[in-house]
C-alpha cells in the first residue's frame, strides 16, 4: 500500500533555494514542522528532493508517493559475527547496524601502521577538493579546509597489506578498491555533508561509473586519537562517530541494482582541539579504472 503526498509548488521551489544555499534536510524538516506538515511527509519530501539533485534526476513536481509496507532490509556485505578475520588480522565490531548498513571497528590498523601511513603521507599532501556537481571538476574549497592525498593500489608493502586486509573486510575483490586516501584536518577544519557515491550530473561521473560501476561501500579508518571534535556525522541517521586511532566507520549504500541510499549523507565535524588524520578506502561494483589508466588503455589500443 502507498500514500499520495501532494504540496505546492512554492514549497517546492522554497526547498530548491534552500538547499541552493546549502541548507541541510533536518533544518529544512524543522521549518516545515513549525508550519504544520506532517512530520512523515516533510522528511519524504525533503527527502526526495535531495535524491533527485544527488542523482542528477527531476525534482518532485507536486506529487510524491509514501509507501506503507516496510522495505526489505539490505543484505549486508559485511560479514556477520562480533570478531571479522581480515586477511592478516582480527577486526572487533564495535557495533552495527543493518538499515542501513554501517558499524564502527576496531583493531583495523595498528599504532605503527596509523603512524608510518601518516609520515609516508604527509610530504605529498595538497590542499582538499570536492568535486563540482555540475562540471566534475576537482575544486579548491574553504569548505574543507583539510589537506590530502591518494596512494596508488599496493603502492608499497604496507600500503598492499592495507588494500588485502581492507578488501577481505570489506568483502569485494581487491580490484575493485580505489587507491587509499589519506586526509589531514587541522584545528578548526572539517567538511561539509556529502554522499560518497557519483552523482551522474557530469561527464566525468557519469564515464567513472560507467568504467567501475558506483561506489558502493566506505571504511574511514582513524589514524589518531582525536583530543575534541572530529567526529564522523551522519546527519540522517542521528549518528556520529568518535576518531579513535586504530577503529574505523564502515558503511554501505549501493546495492546489486545500482541504487544509491541517500541516508549516508556524512560529514567532519570540525576538530576543535588537535588535529585529524584519517585513511579511507572506497569499493566500487566492478574492477577499478581510473580515468588516467582508461586513457593509456584508450591510446595504446
Amino acid at each position: 500500500m502507498s500514500t499520495v503526498v501532494r504540496f505546492s509548488p512554492d514549497l517546492g521551489r522554497w526547498l530548491e533555494h534552500k538547499l541552493d544555499a546549502g541548507q541541510l534536510p533536518p533544518t529544512l524538516v524543522a521549518a516545515m514542522l513549525k508550519q504544520g506538515v506532517n512530520e512523515r511527509a516533510a522528511h519524504a519530501i525533503v527527502a526526495a528532493f535531495v535524491d533527485a539533485r544527488q542523482q542528477g534526476a527531476a525534482v518532485p513536481d507536486g506529487v510524491i508517493e509514501l509507501h506503507d509496507d516496510a522495505p526489505s532490509r539490505p543484505t549486508a556485505r559485511l560479514a556477520p559475527g562480533t570478531r571479522i578475520l581480515a586477511a592478516d588480522r582480527e577486526i572487533a565490531v564495535h557495533s552495527r547496524g543493518d538499515d542501513p548498513v554501517l558499524a564502527t571497528l576496531g583493531n583495523v590498523v595498528d599504532a605503527d601502521e596509523c603512524q608510518a601511513i601518516i609520515e609516508m603521507a604527509r610530504p605529498r599532501l595538497r590542499p582538499s577538493t570536492l568535486v563540482d556537481l555540475m562540471s566534475g571538476r576537482d575544486v579548491v574549497s574553504d569548505k574543507r579546509a583539510s589537506w590530502g592525498m591518494f596512494f596508488r593500489l599496493c603502492e608499497n608493502d604496507l600500503i598492499a597489506r592495507l588494500d588485502r586486509r581492507l578488501s577481505a573486510l570489506m568483502n569485494l575483490p581487491l580490484e575493485n578498491g580505489e587507491g587509499l586516501q589519506v586526509l589531514h584536518y587541522p584545528t578548526g577544519a572539517g567538511s561539509e555533508p556529502h554522499h560518497d557515491y557519483l552523482a551522474p550530473t557530469n561527464a566525468a561521473n557519469r564515464e567513472s561509473i560507467a568504467r567501475s560501476g558506483q561506489r558502493v561501500s566506505t571504511l574511514v579508518t582513524y589514524l589518531n586519537d582525536v583530543p575534541e571534535g572530529g567526529q564522523t556525522v551522519f546527519p540522517r541517521l542521528g549518528l556520529a562517530v568518535s576518531p579513535i586511532r586504530g577503529n574505523a566507520c564502515y558503511f554501505e549504500y549501493g546495492d546489486d541494482r545500482g541504487r544509491v541510499d541517500a541516508r549516508s549523507l556524512h560529514a567532519s565535524a570540525p576538530v576543535t582541539r588537535g588535529e585529524k588524520w584519517v585513511v579511507t578506502k572506497w569499493v566500487r561494483e566492478r574492477r577499478f579504472v581510473a580515468a588516467d589508466e582508461a586513457a593509456k588503455l584508450f591510446a595504446g589500443s
